[in-house]
């Protein structure tokens, strides 16, 4: 069972600030974290080591950031907790799922809301708290096309198509397997309307979900699968080109337009999604000696200032009154409604059904 806000604060002992906005008073947080040990937080951006320095200077706080991947994050809180010796006190974790499944009902990890921007945050972003959200999206390359080729996701089944699809291994992508979940949970029925639009005729959903049919058929039609989304950008956005394909990446990567001279656009407008999104998840680790810097630095993080490093690549704070800035590359911002927006209410079920997932890919996908 998931532990609740208020047991989390009682598990910190720092219910003395107060579990309402109004009792909540940042300037004695500040003061006791300054009198605390170093705060050592990761994340699996390099962006964090900025965060952590911008934070140190702001507050007169002792941190140090440190990108960290996803998975050794979940190892390193898991191990330091059972074994009383914490190194790391603050994770912003990219694989919500499992820090849902594995972290929380264990005690290793301890999600903490600040009570003053808590009316600003969704309440399914809650329980745990959700610090970004981070877009993965169907891109072509400007150069060779206008417009987006694509303007619904079942032509990237078809012939046309046919290993010129350019994005990230399933088999090693947890974040996809978790997509191909919430597209079933959440977006069945869009991607069934989609497949209508489409092909003109409704699809037969009898005996397996349109989320199965279109990733069987996509898996079929030979993915260019890689390690990374710089493959994948590589793929669809380098200058020079005369064959196009579509790709599926991180809106993160729209920096190398200018970095790199790619040709990386937005297929917006694509039925019925333009990508989907997932969450980083912000925990403290249970006994941390730094626990009023790890809320100072959550705090900091849900809001404009704390996560601008981060906003510079796309990657959207669950604070609603934090924005894109204006030059972010991609342009996401203006296009984020047309996201499947991670659903936190399944996240059990995508971590659960990864593996089944993960078969099911292997099954249907061809070389």
């Amino acid at each position: 069972m998931k532990r609740t806000i208020a047991t989390t604060a009682i598990a910190l002992g720092l219910t003395a600030l107060g579990a309402q906005a109004e009792d909540f008073d940042l300037d004695a947080l500040i003061k006791a974290a300054q009198g605390e040990p170093q705060l050592a937080v990761f994340d699996s951006t390099g962006k964090i080591v900025t965060m952590a320095e911008n934070f140190a200077a702001k507050y007169g706080v002792d941190a140090v950031g440190q990108k960290v991947k996803a998975h050794t994050q979940l190892e390193m809180m898991a191990r330091e907790a059972m074994a009383g010796n914490v190194q790391g006190d603050v994770s912003i974790i990219s694989d919500g799922p499992a820090a849902i499944a594995q972290l929380l009902p264990n005690g290793f990890g301890i999600s903490w809301v600040p009570p003053d921007l808590a009316p600003n945050i969704d309440p399914g972003y809650q329980d745990p708290l959700v610090v970004v959200t981070m877009a993965n999206v169907w891109t072509y390359n400007t150069e060779l096309y206008d417009t987006c080729p694509v303007t619904n996701v079942w032509q990237l089944t078809q012939p046309e198509w046919s290993r010129k699809v350019a994005m990230q291994d399933p088999l090693n992508k947890s974040v996809y397997t978790d997509w191909f979940n919430q597209m079933e949970q959440h977006g069945d029925d869009e991607l069934a309307a989609a497949y209508e639009a489409f092909f003109g005729k409704p699809i037969d959903r009898s005996q397996m979900s349109a989320t199965k049919q279109w990733i069987g058929m996509l898996a079929a039609n030979a993915p260019l699968l890689g390690g990374s989304d710089s493959e994948a950008a590589e793929a669809v956005g380098a200058p020079g080109q005369t064959e196009g394909f579509m790709g599926l990446m991180s809106s993160a990567k729209y920096r190398d337009n200018a970095s790199a001279d790619f040709k990386l656009g937005l297929c917006s407008g694509i039925e019925p999604w333009l990508g989907f999104t997932n969450v980083g998840v912000g925990l403290i680790t249970a006994g941390t000696d730094s626990p009023n810097a790890a809320k100072l630095f959550i705090h900091y993080a849900m809001t404009a200032e704390g996560i601008a490093p981060q906003a510079e690549d796309g990657k959207v704070s669950a604070n609603k009154e934090v924005g894109l800035p204006a030059d972010e590359p991609s342009g996401i911002g203006a296009a984020w409604d047309q996201l499947l927006t991670y659903d936190m209410s399944s996240a059990i079920e995508d971590f659960d059904t990864r593996q089944d997932w993960q078969d099911y890919w292997r099954l249907n996908y061809t070389r």
